[in-house]
């Protein structure tokens, strides 16, 4: 006899973006997690002071997923093609390959990668890509605060 069918997840928005002054540099991440059933929105941000653009982008994943505590249909919007693509696209052959890329070489940023990976086992994660300071509300928001946070770094 077949399961009856799981319930369909609720929906959360999440938007991300990094930024680094100088790659690499002091740099800093932020997220808005959006709930579109409520209305409520939460932002969060923070930064390092020696990192990668790269990093922030996906530190900016990796934090807002770690704020979800329900496993979720989650929407990530990200400027990010490096994020998306390396989620999406590439991790699979990563991890077949024991986190190395086609050419044999480790894959960089492989811890953020490992932590990312056992974020979307819990959550249905779809991937969406926003052009950069285009005027996307949430987008520029994100990039705002990390900035901020990349400044702070600096203090």
């Amino acid at each position: 006899m077949d399961a009856p069918p799981s319930p369909p997840l609720e929906l959360m928005h999440l938007f991300t973006d990094g930024a680094c002054r100088g790659n690499p540099g002091p740099g800093g991440w932020a997220f808005i997690l959006h709930h579109p059933a409520s209305g409520r929105s939460i932002e969060g941000s923070g930064g390092e002071r020696a990192t990668t653009n790269n990093r922030m982008e996906m530190l900016a994943v990796i934090r807002g997923l770690q704020r979800l505590r329900l496993p979720l249909s989650v929407d990530l919007y990200s400027d990010s093609q490096y994020v998306l693509k390396g989620l999406d696209e590439w991790m699979p052959g990563w991890k077949r390959r024991g986190w190395r890329t086609a050419s044999g070489e480790p894959v960089k940023n492989q811890d953020l990668w490992i932590e990312l990976d056992g974020l979307l086992v819990r959550h249905r994660v779809r991937f969406h890509w926003v052009r950069g300071h285009s005027g996307h509300p949430e987008n520029t928001r994100c990039d705002q605060l990390a900035v901020a946070a990349a400044r702070a770094q600096l203090l």
